[in-house]
């Protein structure tokens, strides 16, 4: 035994220190080095274990197999004294087997694989023979675990070598069978093809005779049928013509007949209405005739709304509007969208009309004047479902016309001499209306006439 420095004498480890392994460690001497390591390591302070595995030391045994591995046997490798804790746990885990490699007579019975791996913890003396030795026994054992699986292998093949040939055997001898039963089936399938095929050429020629007849029976009902939808259409559409006339002569004739009535009505108490507030205004007698009636002279005329535009009101003044509807029989007209963008654009459109209509109904209450309000239906994608308020006219403009259009309609229906004003800030309508004998007035007054109800 070789002396200590401290004098307590060196063990076999220190002299098998000096032993180098010329070959890398065979794979399962390491598996069974990081098993001994893994056991040993539990019972290791943190003070003893290398840096690089303090990491490790709270995982369990299996996660510690599993993740360090490879640093513990790097460790075992360049860390001498961590090996030698764990040669000291070693044998203490098993000291029958430590005492023996220490010895040099390692036990006959045991793995070599446990006896290489203990070998390269210890470091005894000859360790490297003994990796050696376990390594070249591992690789026999492979090599003899080679051999018996290949002849395992061998057998097997060469078992079903012989099932395959016989199968062979028997599916040839089936398919021999079967082809003579096919050769003798398709014998009678071309004697029976044969005959079909004379079926089928007589049935085509039958079948070419009756398409060319069906042909030709078609061909002469397409010609009946032309012609009788020829003679169809043009009674049709001469029936078409000759109702369309009648209804437009009956549409004319109704029209007419409650246009003018109406026109007349109009005019008629728009004169009546006049002459009662002429006779008041100048508190005429009640005689029918008077010296003075045979004096031709001018007689005062009634008041017309451009009468009313020559007083001193501004045109922003609600109260030109109130004298304007004050003119007997008048009529105001109103431009729906025109009023309700300018007064209060943000709100949806039908919270627009409803506001309004509410103020129409109103005025109309107070002056008793027709009031008419036209919104533009042009781009509706559906009729508005809108109830009107009492006193007021609602219209919408059809597809293809616009809300001006038909204020200008309504203005041209209204009989020579009657009071219309319309409410629109569009200059377009104002001078149109304008031309037809209505008066126009800006939206913001009416707006301002509102807001006083």
């Amino acid at each position: 035994m070789v002396e200590r420095s401290d004098g307590t004498g060196e063990g076999p480890e220190a002299a098998g220190s000096a032993e180098v392994l010329d070959r890398p460690l065979p794979e399962g001497v390491r598996r069974k080095v990081v098993t001994i390591a893994g056991d040993a390591f539990g019972g290791l302070t943190m003070a003893e274990l290398p840096p690089q595995l303090r990491q490790y030391a709270r995982f369990t045994p299996t996660r510690r197999a599993k993740f360090a591995g490879n640093a513990m046997a790097a460790a075992l490798e360049s860390h001498p004294l961590f090996r030698q804790r764990i040669g000291e746990k070693f044998r203490e885990a098993q000291p029958e087997l430590a005492e023996a490699l220490e010895s040099g007579s390692p036990p006959a019975a045991a793995d070599p694989l446990d006896v290489a791996a203990a070998a390269y913890v210890l470091r005894p003396a000859g360790w490297v023979k003994l990796v050696a030795a376990a390594s070249e026994e591992a690789q026999r054992a492979r090599a003899e675990r080679a051999d018996e699986d290949a002849a395992r292998e061998l057998e097997r093949l060469r078992a079903e070598l012989a099932d395959a040939r016989s199968a062979a055997r028997a599916d040839a001898d089936r398919m021999r069978a079967e082809l003579d039963a096919a050769r003798k089936e398709a014998d009678t399938l071309q004697r029976k093809l044969r005959s079909a095929v004379s079926d089928v050429r007589r049935g085509e020629a039958a079948v070419r005779k009756a398409a060319a007849e069906l042909e030709d029976v078609r061909s002469a009902a397409a010609t009946d049928k032309a012609a009788a939808d020829s003679e169809a259409r043009r009674l049709k559409a001469r029936l078409a013509e000759t109702e369309g006339a009648l209804e437009a002569s009956r549409r004319a004739v109704r029209e007419g007949r409650s246009v003018e009535d109406m026109r007349l009505r109009l005019l008629l108490d728009t004169v009546l209405d006049a002459a009662q507030g002429l006779r008041r205004e100048l508190a005429l007698p009640p005689a029918s005739v008077h010296p003075a009636d045979t004096v031709e002279a001018v007689e005062p005329g009634r008041m017309t709304p451009k009468d009313v535009a020559t007083r001193a009101l501004s045109e922003t003044d609600p109260a030109l509007l109130d004298q304007l509807l004050a003119l007997p029989q008048a009529h105001l007209v109103v431009d729906g969208y025109n009023v309700t963008k300018t007064g209060y654009p943000t709100m949806p459109l039908e919270k627009q009309r409803l506001r309004l209509l509410g103020g129409l109904a109103v005025l109309a209450a107070q002056t008793g004047a027709e009031m008419t309000c036209v919104f533009d239906g042009a781009e509706l994608a559906a009729p508005v479902l809108l109830a009107p308020p009492r006193g007021v006219r609602v219209l919408f403009s059809k597809p293809g016309q616009t809300a001006d259009e038909l204020i200008r309609q309504l203005v041209r229906a209204e009989p020579p001499g009657r009071p219309v004003v319309v409410v629109s800030t569009d200059r377009e309508v104002a001078d149109g209306v304008a031309r037809a004998g209505a008066r126009p007035v800006a939206s913001a007054l009416l707006l301002k006439r509102l807001s006083r109800t």
